[in-house]
């Protein structure tokens, strides 16, 4: 989980070190769960859009204890998760931990580096770039191609509106994560993307700028808080769907790892549109 902070396919791969086979799948089920650096970012605007949306700035340690509470949110997501999994359908007797010091050796610095880039680096980037140049293709043409004077991206956003309503955001936003299967780091330039027409994408602005634009598109407050929740709460990039296949050698688990979160993802943001 600590390691699904900075990369969940990284956190996926550690799982490696778990001896018991149900728990292994237990821990690569959840692991998407906590934020990983793709998604730091767009928290964090969306917090400070927040702040402005409320009517004022947010002083930076009420920011830091927002960011906190979705930290804190997304790690007791992973282990009611794996509670409620060791108790259906991955029931069975817990493993006892036993931590064994290894004979003390001399560091081998250049070893260590190979087999880090090697075998974790450069493997990661690997599968990155498979789904990347595909994805960057399909963005492309979505927001270029236009069928009766609009874009299929503006079709794609249309035909999602509805479910997008009903959990607090809409169709644009919904396609956002969607296309941004391959990065997470790409939700809101294509988000940007879609509302201004540009057909490439662009860096975002300052949140003050970006809070701007959205507002003129409808966003709330509400959906501020909804567009974050779904943004803690959905699928894993691509890299690391590839790596829970390759870890597990199964589709089925690989589709449980996606349904997992984006289940509770749905689930909270309807319950907030309903109840604000």
């Amino acid at each position: 989980m600590a390691m699904g902070f900075g990369c969940n396919a990284a956190g996926v791969i550690g799982c490696r070190i778990i001896d018991s086979p149900r728990e292994r799948l237990i821990a690569i089920l959840t692991n998407s769960m906590v934020p990983c650096n793709g998604r730091f970012p767009t928290l964090i605007t969306l917090i400070t859009m927040a702040s402005l949306g409320a009517g004022k700035a947010f002083g930076s340690l009420a920011a830091a204890a927002i960011l906190t509470f979705f930290i804190l949110l997304g790690v007791a997501a992973t282990l009611f998760s794996s509670l409620f999994l060791s108790k259906t359908v991955l029931k069975g007797v817990p493993s006892s931990f036993t931590l064994e010091l290894p004979p003390y050796r001399r560091p081998q610095p250049g070893k260590i580096i190979v087999r880090s880039v090697l075998d974790r680096t450069l493997f990661v980037l690997a599968r990155a770039v498979c789904a990347a140049a595909p994805a960057g293709l399909i963005i492309w043409l979505l927001s270029n191609i236009q069928v009766n004077n609009v874009s299929l991206l503006m079709h794609l956003a249309t035909f999602l509106d509805v479910p997008g309503r009903l959990l607090g955001m809409d169709g644009m936003i919904l396609s956002g994560f969607l296309l941004g299967f391959p990065a997470n780091e790409i939700v809101l330039p294509i988000i940007l993307m879609g509302y201004l027409q540009t057909g490439t994408l662009a860096e975002p602005a300052d949140p003050a700028s970006l809070f701007s634009i959205f507002a003129a598109q409808g966003w709330t407050l509400k959906t501020i808080v909804c567009t974050a929740v779904f943004c803690l709460f959905h699928w894993p990039c691509s890299t690391t769907c590839l790596t829970i296949k390759k870890e597990t050698g199964s589709i089925r688990w690989t589709v449980a790892a996606i349904l997992l979160p984006v289940s509770i993802g749905i689930l909270l943001c309807f319950l907030i549109n309903a109840l604000f």
